[in-house]
C-alpha cells in the first residue's frame, strides 16, 4: 500500500501527542523499536504503516554527511532500503525532520521520518 505524503503526514499528527513526551529524552520517541530510543548517540526515526521494520541512524553518520543507504529490515520478514542522502544529513545537523521512501521490495513500500536533537 502506497500512502500519499499527507496521509503519511496525517498518521505523523496522529501520534505527535505521544511523540511530543518522547521528544524531551532527546533523540528518542520513535515507534519502530530502532533509531534513538533515548540515546543522544542516534536520531529518533518513525516508520509508517511497520510490520517489524527498524532504523538506526548514529549521529556520527550525520556528521559525516554523505550518502547512505540504510536496511530496515528488523524483525520483518523481508527487507526494505532507504537512501539518505548528504542533503539530508545537511538537513538533520539543522535540527529539521526528514521524509524518505523505502524501495518497493515486497510490493509495498514505507514512509520513514528521521529527526535528531
Amino acid at each position: 500500500m502506497k500512502l500519499t505524503r499527507k496521509e503519511f503526514l496525517q498518521g505523523t499528527l496522529a501520534v505527535a501527542g505521544g511523540a511530543a513526551l518522547a521528544a524531551t529524552a532527546a533523540c528518542g520517541g520513535d515507534d519502530d523499536g530502532g533509531g534513538g530510543g533515548g540515546s543522544s548517540t542516534s536520531c529518533g526515526t518513525t516508520i509508517d504503516a511497520n510490520h517489524g521494520h527498524s532504523l538506526s541512524v548514529p549521529k556520527a553518520d550525520v556528521d559525516a554527511g554523505t550518502d547512505k543507504t540504510y536496511s530496515i529490515k528488523g524483525s520483518s520478514a523481508h527487507d526494505h532500503q532507504i537512501l539518505v542522502t548528504a542533503a539530508h544529513f545537511a538537513s538533520l545537523k539543522a535540527g529539521k525532520e526528514v521524509f524518505v521512501t523505502s524501495t518497493d521490495t515486497a510490493q509495498h513500500n514505507h514512509n520513514v521520518s528521521v529527526k535528531c536533537a
